[in-house]
Formats: C-alpha cells, structure tokens, sequence
C-alpha cells in the first residue's frame, strides 16, 4: 500500500527550489539589465563568475544541507573573480589596441618616408 506524505516536500527540496529559483532571477535581472550597451569583456567575466560560483555554491550547498547560502557565497566568491578576470582581460584588451595604434602609427611614417626617398631618387635622376 502507498502512503501520502501529507507534510509536502521536505526542507531540502524547498531549500533546492529556492536556490535554483535564485540563481534563475539573478541571471534574469543580469539579462535584463544589460539589454542597452554590449558588455564590456570585466562586465561579462562579472555575470560569468557570478552565475557560476551561485551554481557550484548551490550544489556544495545542498551537499552540506544549506543550498541558499551556498548560492549566496558562490555567487559573491564568483562574482569578485569574475570581475578581477574579466578587469585584467580588458586592461589587456586596451593595451594590445593601444601597442597597435602605435604600430599602425609607425608604419604609416616609414610609408610617408619610403614615398620621400622615392621623390628624392627621382628628383636626383632627373636632374643628372
């Protein structure tokens, strides 16, 4: 014969519930939020970091038996190394375009020099 749990789910389940339930609305207001301007690169190492670090927090969460709270670390744990990550990529990002502004810059000169050595040479087999 089958008995009925009258009591509803238990704590865990609820508390597993919540814990996707966070993680779905704070990937939804990340969304949300960000529909105007693309995301810069520390932007998206933000989001990344944040949605992973509450989806591994809410696993080892509900492991130990408090899947909110592990969401709540991960998700701050993920969101500060996602920044640091994603800070340091487009601090690298402006950099390499800025080594080649430089590089463009140079060659743009060594082209402006090449065509006034060719006018030089012309200008000296015309008068010879």
């Amino acid at each position: 014969m089958k008995t009925v749990n009258s009591a509803g789910p238990d704590r865990t389940t609820i508390n597993y519930r919540l814990a996707v339930g966070a993680v779905a609305l704070a990937i939804l207001l990340g969304v949300a939020g960000c529909s105007g301007q693309p995301l810069s690169t520390r932007e998206k190492g933000t989001f990344i970091g944040a949605g992973g670090g509450a989806a591994t927090g809410a696993v080892i969460g509900a492991i130990t038996g408090n899947p909110l709270l592990g969401t709540a670390i991960g998700a701050g744990l993920g969101t500060v190394g996602g920044f640091l990550v994603g800070n340091e990529m487009q601090n690298q990002e402006i950099q390499n375009r800025q080594t080649q502004s430089q590089i463009q810059q140079q060659q743009r000169e060594i082209q402006r020099q090449r065509q006034q050595l060719e006018q030089l040479k012309q200008q000296q087999s015309d008068t010879e």
